[in-house]
């Protein structure tokens, strides 16, 4: 190790010799400041201090090959002045390289969500196919929030997605943030997403299915190869149920005897036990689902015997040859509600059936509970026999 004021023409000159491990110069002006030449010909500025606990430190600041000496002492006097503050460069930057990449919190996110969450593979299929192909190689701190809100934007306003999908994949970034900052990861203390709120879906007006439209959509379904694919859409329209909970539905759930259908409140959506009762239609639907030795589900996939995760494909295909290529399997959950309202049915029973926690989501079908209401009233008025509104004089 030589002691001598550091200059450029110092340190360009000075080489390691080969049966030499390092060369070090240290300077004679800034305390700690240094420079490390190996044999190789690299040349490191570092500066070396002693910590607020007395620990002694080595702060990378540059290679010679990138920054020139003047400029390698301005950094020096930088973080010299940061370790008088209490501030510790090096363990910042060590902590700095343990940051993880969006992909690598998505990772251990989705273990994590495998444990407790049913909809586990939705989030990974927007992760894999939306987020991460556009955050994932960013580390945690790299994100800023107004370019992922832009990005968000973008999706709804020129790619065409749906605002509802779009908040679900904001949902999902905010909340791995979230859970990063529980488990301590370094990175994680600013999330892009805290407080902002989701952009309104306008999803008010509800897909309901005619009396018309059910029928060509039934004789779609039964044209499908997926033979399993009519019994799905019978359930959904009888039912109401959600798509989910008949996909994971198994046979010693059913109280055929009671007509009644038990969900567990381990896989109902409000987290407690369902009740659906089985009208004699839906009865003899199930009596022709075919059933599959040693296997407990009710609809499952015949290839696996396992529950389906998707039927996207083959539904597409049967919507639209029924000529309704705007109907959502989710929209035949609305269908059902409309035709119990329709068929004089209360509120308070549709929600029942429905398994909603609250009522202001059942509320958004009391348009269809007044048309009836009406029908209703004008039937009385027309049983009357009277004209009221007949002219006197």
């Amino acid at each position: 190790m030589a002691v001598a004021k550091l200059d450029q023409t110092l340190v360009m000159t000075t080489f390691c010799p080969p049966d030499k491990e390092m060369v070090k110069l240290v300077d004679s002006a800034i305390p700690g400041f240094l420079v490390e030449i190996y044999p190789s010909g690299t040349k490191t500025y570092a500066l070396r201090y002693k910590n607020k606990f007395k620990k002694q430190k080595q702060h990378k600041l540059g290679y010679a090959s990138d920054i020139t000496c003047d400029q390698a002492r301005k950094l020096a006097q930088k973080a010299k002045a940061r370790v008088v503050m209490g501030e510790d460069p090096a363990e910042e930057r060590a902590v700095t390289r343990t940051i993880p990449t969006i992909a690598e919190l998505a990772k251990r996110y989705l273990d994590y969500a495998r444990t407790y969450k049913r909809s586990h593979a939705i989030d990974e299929r927007y992760l894999r196919i939306h987020v991460l192909p556009k955050f994932g190689k960013r580390h945690l701190t790299e994100l800023g929030q107004v370019e992922v809100l832009e990005w968000l934007e973008a999706k709804v306003r020129v790619d065409g997605y749906a605002q509802a999908t779009v908040n679900r994949w904001q949902v999902i970034l905010g909340h791995m943030y979230r859970m990063a900052k529980k488990w301590g990861l370094p990175g994680s203390d600013r999330n892009p997403l805290e407080g902002v709120p989701q952009k309104a879906c306008n999803n008010e007006v509800e897909r309901f299915l005619t009396v018309e439209e059910t029928r060509r959509l039934q004789d779609a379904v039964e044209a499908s190869p997926n033979r399993q694919l009519k019994y799905i859409v019978a359930l959904l329209l009888l039912t109401g149920c959600r798509k989910r909970e008949l996909f994971d539905a198994k046979w010693d759930e059913f109280h055929l005897d009671r007509q009644t259908w038990r969900i567990p409140m381990q896989r109902a959506k409000t987290q407690k036990t369902r009740h659906v009762p089985l009208s004699d239609a839906a009865m003899q639907v199930l009596a022709q689902v075919p059933r599959f030795e040693g296997c407990p589900y009710v609809i499952p996939n015949p290839a696996t015997l396992e529950p389906y995760h998707s039927v996207f494909h083959a539904w597409d295909r049967a919507r639209k040859a029924a000529g309704l290529p705007d109907v959502r399997m989710h929209d035949l959950r609305h269908s059902a509600a409309s035709n119990l309202v329709n068929s004089g049915q209360s509120l308070y029973v549709v929600g029942s059936i429905l398994g909603h926690a609250q009522t202001k989501t059942t509320a958004r079908y009391a348009h269809l509970a007044n048309e009836t209401l009406l029908a209703a009233a004008n039937a009385a008025a027309g049983h009357m026999g009277t004209d009221w509104a007949r002219k006197t004089d």
